[in-house]
This record gives C-alpha cells, sequence and structure tokens, in this order.
C-alpha cells in the first residue's frame, strides 16, 4: 500500500554553513567594527550576541538573508526574549524547529479526515504517516498538506509506491 511521511526536518549541515556565514560577514562589516556582536550555533540553538537590540536584530536578519540563499526556510526558527548578558552586552536564543510537534500533526490529522480523501493519516512520534490505495490520493493529500499554514516548514518523505 503506497505511503508517505511528513516530517519537518532542518539540514544542520546548511545551517552550520549559514551560521559560519554570518560569522564571516560580521568580521569583515564596517557596521560591527568595534562590536561584541557574534553568534554560536551549539545542538540545535543558536546564540545571538549584539551591543543592543539593533545590533542584535541585525545579525538576526543577516541569519535570514543567509538561509535564505541556502535554501533553508526561515519559519524554522524560534526566537527567544532578549536578556542582558555580560560586558553590557544582549543575548537571544534561537531554536530551531525540529520534528512535527502534537499539535500541528493533529491539525494535519484533522484537516485530511475534514476532506473526506481516500487516505489514512497517523501520528508516528514526531512525524504524521499517510497511506492510500492508490498514488493520486497520496499527491491530492500532499497539495492538501501544503495548503495548510503551520508554524514550520513541512516536508514529504519515505515516499513508497
Amino acid at each position: 500500500m503506497p505511503s508517505f511521511d511528513i516530517v519537518c526536518e532542518m539540514d544542520m549541515q546548511e545551517m552550520d554553513n549559514a551560521v559560519n556565514q554570518v560569522k564571516k560577514e560580521i568580521a569583515t562589516r564596517y557596521d560591527f567594527k568595534h562590536s561584541k556582536a557574534s553568534i554560536e550555533l551549539d545542538d540545535g540553538k543558536i546564540t545571538l550576541v549584539g551591543d543592543d537590540v539593533n545590533n542584535l536584530n541585525t545579525v538576526a536578519e543577516i541569519l535570514r538573508a543567509k538561509m535564505v540563499r541556502r535554501k533553508l526556510e526561515a519559519k524554522s526558527l524560534e526566537y527567544g526574549d532578549i536578556e542582558n548578558a555580560s560586558g553590557d552586552t544582549r543575548r537571544q536564543e534561537v531554536s530551531i524547529k525540529q520534528g512535527v510537534d502534537k499539535e500541528t500533526a493533529k491539525k494535519i490529522v484533522k484537516h485530511i479526515k475534514q476532506e473526506k480523501m481516500k487516505v489514512q493519516a497517523a501520528i508516528q512520534g514526531e512525524q504524521v504517516r499517510v497511506t492510500g490505495k492508490k498514488r493520486d490520493d497520496l499527491q491530492a493529500a500532499m497539495a492538501l498538506v501544503r495548503s495548510i499554514d503551520a508554524d514550520r516548514p513541512l516536508s514529504f518523505t519515505n515516499f513508497r509506491d
């Protein structure tokens, strides 16, 4: 029986490359000349550091631009609160969304059932498996899931005929 999985995965190697490009740009830009601005990627979290809120927002904007160039979804980032750090700087934690959370998975399953398509959707951990008898039904389900406004980028993997 044909099936596919709906997942939310971030290519961490591409994310590491984007962060490294931001580091290089911070080192060469004139407006960061005597600034303490920096960016670090550790275990699914990005730490932004800047002299003030404007400096911090500029680093975040550069990160988003580098992500778009590397075909990474910017809506997969979840920005935390800006907090005071040592040395009169500001710090912001940015977490990278991985996996389909329970609320989004329930929303996807509910949406598929409301359309009364000839497919079945089941939540399996941090992914949603969709099965059906025909390949065309699965492709229609993919189009339906693409139209759902999710808070994270959804992709389709493990398509089996």
